[in-house]
């Protein structure tokens, strides 16, 4: 029986860097047991070559759009059929994992913020990631993962709370999303806003979980450009009906404190951003959202507005 089936989408494994990167990021996954099932997929050059080489699944048909970049739903849809494991996790192809990852979710799916003794049908378990650069390909031998979190704690830095690079889920979540494109910005942000307002638990395990992102360039991207400011995001933002639904980690509604699953920190932070959102996630309006988004956000509405305005001429 599989636990939990891991899935991405490479980039192309011509990038010497890029290659040895996303190797150590699967192989590292592979090393968190035989209950986990890892999936590649899409039709990037060197894919068939690494899933044989370290031991995943290979899914190539994958749908994309025009620009020939997979889409997140046909994604979601080729890992959910490909076995039956309870829990799934979408995760970009340079991150690492340490051992205990899975156990983390299993025992996040089986609290309660109250009294830690039912099971969430319905979660998201996301965070935040440590980046180091990683030079060389990583030994798989006895103790890797201790001497890798103390060189993550001595060189590494935690990367700011934005987005997240793995979303951990029950399969019978995320059945239904928007045509966004991998590998560009907002379609994670909008995997928060989504089960924020579904009234899932979103859960941000920072606390409870080091992931390591191994930093590297933007060469693989057209003209070099960071995934931010190509035209792909902008779509993905739209898809996911604006800015205002483009929430980050402050969003969750709940924290791993202690190896248990609590209500998120209060803070002044977090009490006026929990206002802002309240018409999305509490009251399901999207004009309000849109009304709140204004107050909180005068400046940018008002370049999206200026922005919008001279796209009608």
């Amino acid at each position: 029986m599989t636990d939990l089936t891991i899935f991405t989408a490479p980039k192309p494994f011509t990038n010497s860097h890029i290659a040895m990167i996303q190797r150590n990021a699967i192989g590292s996954w592979k090393q968190l047991g035989a209950r986990v099932e890892v999936a590649l997929i899409g039709k990037e050059e060197g894919m068939v070559e690494a899933a044989v080489e370290l031991g995943a699944t290979h899914l190539p048909d994958v749908r994309c759009n025009s620009l020939g970049t997979p889409l997140i739903s046909s994604m979601f849809d080729l890992a959910r059929q490909l076995n039956s494991s309870p829990l799934l996790c979408c995760i970009n192809a340079d991150i690492v994992l340490l051992p205990g990852f899975v156990e983390t979710a299993q025992k996040i799916g089986a609290q309660s913020p109250q009294n830690g003794d039912f099971h969430h049908e319905q979660f998201l378990m996301v965070g935040q990631r440590w980046d180091l650069d990683v030079l060389e390909p990583l030994d798989f031998c006895a103790g890797w993962e201790d001497r890798l979190r103390s060189r993550l704690h001595s060189n590494g830095k935690l990367h700011p709370r934005g987005g997240s690079d793995y979303f951990v889920y029950p399969r019978s979540c995320f059945l239904h999303i928007p045509e966004f494109a991998i590998g560009r910005a907002g379609w994670d942000n909008w995997m928060i806003y989504e089960a924020r307002q579904r009234g899932w638990p979103t859960v941000d395990a920072t606390g409870a979980i080091d992931i390591i992102h191994q930093s590297h360039d933007y060469s693989h991207l057209p003209n070099g450009q960071p995934h931010y400011r190509l035209p792909e995001t902008f779509e993905n933002t739209r898809l996911a009906g604006g800015k205002q639904h483009i929430f980050h980690l402050i969003d969750c509604d709940r924290s791993v404190q202690d190896e248990k699953l609590r209500p998120y920190p209060v803070s002044w932070e977090k009490f006026w951003r929990e206002v802002e959102i309240f018409p999305l996630v509490r009251l399901h309006s999207e004009a309000l959202g849109k009304v709140f988004y204004t107050l909180f956000h005068p400046v940018k509405a008002y370049r999206d507005f200026r922005t919008w305005w001279k796209g009608r001429k």
